[in-house]
């Protein structure tokens, strides 16, 4: 099993949030210890930057950074964490595996919610506003550089738009285990709303008509075998929604299939 490191990320597009402790739960539940990892949190410094999540995204750069000997697995409340899960990842050149059922591919143009978190996958490409990329100073990695699967909901423009990219696109979780993975250091950045929602509750936004707990088990089950991993993202549920002890219990499940590496 490869040396992990787990990092807890509790903020929500920059804010801690009192009624927001998910990551807290899963300190607390002893996930670092079955995974035989230190735990740390990271430290934003909010006076240097002037945008919070910047100050967030600076903090996780620096944590991986301090750990490029170990495996990062982070914990975070939404998934602009990416840029710095990117950041941080620089020096092994990652491709990107994005598990989501929406595409966060939305720029400010195309969003009918003006939504930051439906976002930071268009970012990390070079779309949209860049003020969070330079804030972390992260040039636009290449489209080919990122594979998103089930993607189930997109908005009509973000929709285009992706379908349009260079960005490889599988639509279920079948037709990614068909694909041969490419022979470089991986990111898996895995959204827990991908799961579907009967067996993943307390989504912020909740998609149907996903894949089950166990398809998302195998998958990631087969890409830790065959792929270079690099760093896992889970992006978490929403306490505060009915539901949170069996999403918590769910995506515990789905962590510790680590172990199997």
């Amino acid at each position: 099993m490869p040396k992990y490191i787990c990092i807890g990320a509790p903020y929500y597009l920059g804010e801690s949030k009192p009624d927001r402790r998910e990551v807290d739960a899963l300190r607390r539940s002893g996930i670092a210890e079955e995974l035989d990892a230190e735990w740390v949190d990271i430290e934003p410094d909010f006076s240097a930057a002037d945008d919070p999540v910047v100050a967030v995204n600076r903090a996780l750069a620096a944590a991986i950074r301090a750990n490029l000997d170990k495996v990062p697995v982070v914990f975070a409340n939404d998934c602009t964490s990416c840029l710095g899960m990117v950041k941080g990842l620089i020096p092994k050149s990652p491709v990107i595996l994005w598990y989501d059922s929406h595409g966060d591919f939305n720029t400010p143009e195309t969003s009918p919610s003006g939504f930051l978190g439906g976002m930071p996958l268009a970012a990390l490409v070079g779309r949209g506003n860049q003020h969070l990329m330079r804030g972390v100073d992260l040039p636009p990695i290449p489209e080919t550089d990122v594979i998103i699967t089930d993607v189930r909901n997109l908005d009509p423009e973000e929709g285009d738009m992706l379908r349009s990219s260079d960005v490889t696109i599988h639509e279920t979780l079948d037709s990614l285990r068909l694909w041969d993975l490419p022979d470089r250091p991986l990111y898996i950045h895995f959204d827990t709303d991908v799961v579907d929602c009967d067996e993943m509750p307390a989504m912020s936004y909740p998609e149907p008509n996903g894949p089950t707990l166990d398809e998302c088990i195998l998958s990631l089950e087969r890409v830790l075998a065959q792929g270079n991993i690099a760093a896992i993202l889970f992006s978490l549920w929403n306490e505060t929604l009915e539901g949170g002890d069996q999403a918590m219990a769910a995506t515990r499940k789905l962590i510790l299939t680590l172990k199997a590496i």
